[in-house]
């Protein structure tokens, strides 16, 4: 038997562990841990089963399973006999324990619909073949996800009641706990076990208390006007969000062994529950009806807001321009061509489209029944299939396109207010290329560094919102945001950037436009680069940097972005700088 590392073990992480504890004590309350590798997530999922009243199982959903597995199908040893019955899938398995989905942003998005579906009803119902049958799903729903390999649908987002941003501690004398714990475990893992088996018990009997005591807690109407306030100011519009918020706060008082809901529960819980559901990441909005104030720039600036390299009077003009409406075409690109495809980035699992056909298999994923019958009768006349008759569903790959956005915002597109011109071909550029299942991910540069101003994301009014505010002024650190932006890469990214090339911000020592040439031919996805440049005496370096980048290259005021122009033209040539 695997030996679990003890969930009281944990060094640090007070949040995390803060949202497995409630998520304990009603199972109602589903978590996502997002983070890096390596934080700890699935070794405190491990541990939450331990301290659940047992016995209580711990089922780990591999991303590759089939619907059938996770909640039940026809059985197919009975079926093949003549007596067909359901049996039931890892759903049922789950029930009473903890269901760990890791990576579930990777998940079949059918799957996953299906998984929160009745992870929120309790009960999962199985419909095959003119078989029906239902059973009780009671369990925790643990999700994890690194952020940096995909996003989660924002339907599924919501679903989850809390969610919790985790990272491994840059204290060192806590990472030197973390590492002397972790070697004591794997010596001599029952020692280590005995060791804190005192504060797992303790643990364990204060879930049990508090799963006694959840449905005597008071939560008073004041309480309620707090929650609900909160998250209005928030500019969260689910309901779930203050229902999440009732319920963990429920959850936190009978922890507590208190009787009624506080203030100070509320306040814990809230930042958990709208950390995934508030705009900016986490980081409540301002509400705004209308939009910012253009602050105008001086009539005669003793520099313009420009790259000059020798003055920073221009990092100082800041300035918002309104979008202005450009005619560009539609981005729709094919990524068969292996060139095409970030070095750096992970593979993501494609999401799952509808049944388009069947084939015959010994050892079929998921059985089409229909198929197999029809085969049978063809065959042998007989109703009852054989081994050989099996036929399994085949599912089409949908693969979206992650559009990532480099926007140069420098000074230099302050004069004339050029930065309307770049900031409405950008949006009409999303606008005619999104397509359900698409990503979009914006990176700004201005000043002295570029900066994310939004995550991989499927909202397209998040993503043009972005770009209607989005200020204008300071000096062009180009190189760092490219350098940014390879962080970014995914097999089906289109790296669409807008600048004129001035680069004047280095990254090291070196010269500002050498390290530009140096990241991009590093570089390998789909890419468009558009020129925005607009003085009589060009320096063409956009221009250079589309040939390193082996990219299309257009200027923002050409014909030829009006042009219906295929993507084809975005991929590397196969071979070429690589």
């Amino acid at each position: 038997m695997r030996s679990i590392y003890p969930f009281a073990a944990i060094v640090g992480q007070e949040e995390m562990k803060l949202a497995l504890l409630l998520a304990a004590v009603d199972w109602r309350i589903s978590v996502l841990l997002r983070g890096d590798k390596g934080a700890g997530k699935t070794t405190a999922a491990r541990g939450l089963a331990t301290l659940l009243p047992h016995p209580s199982p711990f089922i780990n959903l591999p991303i590759g399973a089939t619907e059938d597995r996770l909640l039940g199908g026809l059985h197919l040893e009975r079926a093949l006999k003549g007596d067909p019955a359901l049996k039931p899938g890892l759903l049922s398995e789950a029930h009473g324990g903890v269901l760990y989905v890791d990576e579930i942003n990777l998940l079949p998005a059918h799957l996953g619909d299906a998984l929160l579906d009745t992870a929120s009803s309790g009960v999962n119902v199985i419909e095959r073949e003119g078989h029906s049958a239902s059973h009780a799903a009671e369990f925790v729903l643990l999700g994890s996800m690194n952020p940096e390999e995909g996003i989660l649908r924002p339907q599924l987002l919501d679903r989850f009641a809390l969610a919790v941003d985790i990272a491994a501690t840059f204290d060192p004398a806590m990472r030197q706990t973390v590492i002397e714990r972790r070697i004591a475990f794997e010596r001599d893992p029952s020692i280590f076990q005995v060791q804190w088996s005192p504060m797992e018990q303790q643990l364990r009997d204060q879930i049990i208390h508090a799963r006694n005591r959840v449905h005597k807690i008071v939560c008073s109407n004041d309480i309620l006007a707090q929650i609900t306030a909160s998250v209005c100011d928030s500019g969260v519009r689910s309901l779930r969000a203050d229902l999440a918020a009732v319920r963990a706060s429920i959850a936190y008082a009978a922890l507590a062994a208190d009787e009624t809901v506080t203030t100070e529960h509320v306040s814990t819980v809230l930042p958990l529950v709208l950390a995934h559901r508030s705009s900016n990441h986490g980081r409540p909005p301002t509400p705004r009806t209308e939009p910012p104030a253009q602050h105008p720039a001086p009539e005669k600036p003793t520099k313009t807001p420009d790259e000059g390299g020798q003055s920073n009077v221009g990092d100082a003009l800041t300035r918002i321009f309104t979008p202005k409406e450009v005619q560009t075409f539609a981005l729709r690109p094919s990524f068969d061509d292996p060139s095409s495809r970030g070095a750096s980035a992970r593979t993501p699992t494609p999401q799952p489209g509808p049944v388009v056909g069947a084939r015959r298999t010994e050892a079929p994923g998921e059985v089409d029944i229909r198929a197999t019958l029809n085969h049978a009768v063809m065959e042998t006349g007989n109703i009852q299939p054989k081994v050989s008759d099996l036929h399994e569903r085949i599912r089409t790959r949908a693969i979206g396109t992650r559009y990532l956005l480099v926007i140069d915002s420098s000074g230099s597109h302050a004069p004339q207010e050029r930065m309307r011109l770049v900031k409405g071909a950008a949006s009409n550029l999303l606008t005619r290329s999104f397509k359900n299942g698409d990503e979009i991910v914006i990176i700004v540069f201005r000043g002295t560094s570029a900066q994310v101003l939004l995550e991989p994301s499927r909202s397209l009014n998040e993503a043009t919102t972005v770009l209607e505010y989005l200020p204008t002024g300071g000096r062009t650190p180009l190189a760092h945001a490219l350098d940014l932006a390879r962080t970014y890469l995914t097999p089906t990214t289109v790296l669409i950037l807008l600048t004129d090339g001035r680069a004047n911000v280095p990254i090291g020592p070196g010269d500002p436009w050498q390290e530009v040439l140096e990241i991009a031919a590093q570089i390998r996805t789909a890419a468009l680069v558009i020129d925005t440049e607009n003085t009589t005496e060009r320096l063409e370096r956009s221009r250079q940097l589309a040939e390193v980048l082996c990219a299309e290259y257009v200027r923002l005021e050409s014909p030829e972005l009006s042009n219906a122009v295929v993507l084809a033209s975005l991929k590397p040539p196969v071979g070429a700088k690589r």
